[in-house]
């Protein structure tokens, strides 16, 4: 049988039944339609969550006070973790390796100023926070590279928090209260907008020695480090443990690194992206099984047929090759539909809903289109072997 008879004849069924062929094809169009638009979102979220990270830079270590995992040991004993403290801070500064540093304590108090008073975030920061993070000062200076014993009173001011206090008026230079003491202001912040729901235009940022005391700490709540970006960061990394282990004389610190975070997250993501996907994939199986369904009902119904080509001298392989034709059509020809409506729909809903970030994988659309043929291909497998070893004689007795 030639190859264009062989097509002909695959389609012809199709053409001939086609509200059956349509709604089969249907079941496998929502399916990939809803692998398409899960994906889309979860990928949105994915790139989304990414970017408010990396947004910060990429070469950041976080040190932070304390031994994460288990350690053993009667439970009840106090911790002989150390605190980290600004002596800490100063001497990872020194390293040969580190290109920046900040020593952090935060907490919630008052703001007030020209009679106004708001409770917002304060945080305790070194000079360089705003270098490291890649935050840009709008007006003014960021916080002077102090002797942190004794730290002036000065306080830069998030772009809100500005707006909240002295509104359109000039605040540079003016005095505010931050927990019943007196600060300069000596910058505001460009906007920054969001990280993850937390405003970081409503904060003010402080000296952080300055912050230990208002909040009357002992020890710092992190230390965050920057590092060349050609630089290994686990080199770094180890280099910060050796230090703070010979100050403490234990290995009492956890370092986290941004690849490490970010991996972490990305792995997380990629498996809810995963998930959403494997939601839509439900609805393909469906399909799979009308596919299953119509082409068992198509060799019941075209016995004759077959046995008429088996006795003009069509091969058993044609007969089956002629059956998984019909059903990887159907199933290629609803793919292709899903797809379309799926991507229109991610689109449509980045439209409706801006908020919610939406972004096709279109390496997934790819996959979920062979997936979609695979399963047409499988679910053709029994009615075509069904139809291929149908006995000729008992085929053309059939009515």
């Amino acid at each position: 049988m030639s190859l264009a008879d062989f097509l002909q004849l695959a389609l012809r069924s199709l053409v001939a039944h086609r509200l059956r062929s349509f709604l089969t094809l249907l079941g496998i169009g929502v399916g990939i339609a809803a692998v398409i638009l899960l994906t889309s979102i979860g990928e949105g979220l994915h790139q989304f969550v990414l970017k408010e990270f990396t947004q910060f830079g990429t070469n950041i270590i976080q040190v932070t006070p304390g031994r994460q995992g288990a350690r053993g040991g009667p439970p009840g004993l106090p911790s002989t973790t150390r605190e980290l403290t600004l002596d800490d801070a100063a001497a990872i500064a020194r390293l040969p390796l580190v290109t920046g540093m900040t020593p952090i304590v935060h907490g919630n108090s008052e703001v007030s100023a020209a009679g106004r008073v708001r409770r917002t975030s304060i945080y305790g920061v070194g000079a360089d926070m705003d270098r490291l993070f890649s935050m840009r000062v709008g007006i003014g200076r960021f916080l002077p590279p102090d002797d942190p014993a004794g730290a002036r009173a000065f306080v830069v001011l998030g772009a809100k928090l500005k707006r909240e206090l002295f509104g359109n008026a000039n605040a540079l230079g003016e005095r505010l209260r931050i927990g019943g003491e007196r600060y300069r202001v000596i910058g505001v912040m460009a906007e920054k907008g969001q990280f993850l729901g937390v405003d970081l235009d409503d904060t003010a940022y402080i000296p952080t020695a300055r912050a230990l005391a208002l909040y009357n700490r002992e020890g710092l709540m992190e230390i965050d480090v920057t590092y060349a970006e050609t630089t290994p960061a686990a080199a770094v990394a180890e280099a910060i443990r050796a230090l703070l282990a010979a100050r403490h004389g234990q290995d009492d610190v956890t370092l986290t690194t941004q690849e490490d975070m970010l991996a972490r997250l990305s792995n997380i993501l990629d498996i809810l992206t995963a998930a959403v996907g494997a939601l839509g994939g439900i609805s393909l199986a469906v399909g799979g099984v009308g596919i299953v369904t119509i082409m068992t009902i198509a060799v019941s119904e075209r016995t004759n047929e077959i046995g008429l080509l088996v006795a003009l001298g069509a091969r058993r392989a044609t007969i089956l090759g002629l059956f998984l034709g019909e059903a990887v059509a159907l199933a290629a020809i609803g793919g292709a539909l899903g797809l379309l409506a799926g991507a229109g729909l991610a689109q449509l809903v980045g439209l409706l809903v801006p908020a919610l970030p939406v972004s096709t994988p279109w390496h997934f659309v790819v996959v979920a289109e062979v997936l979609a043929i695979a399963i047409g291909l499988l679910a053709g497998v029994l009615p075509a072997r069904k139809a291929a070893r149908l006995d000729p004689v008992e085929a053309l007795r059939a009515e």
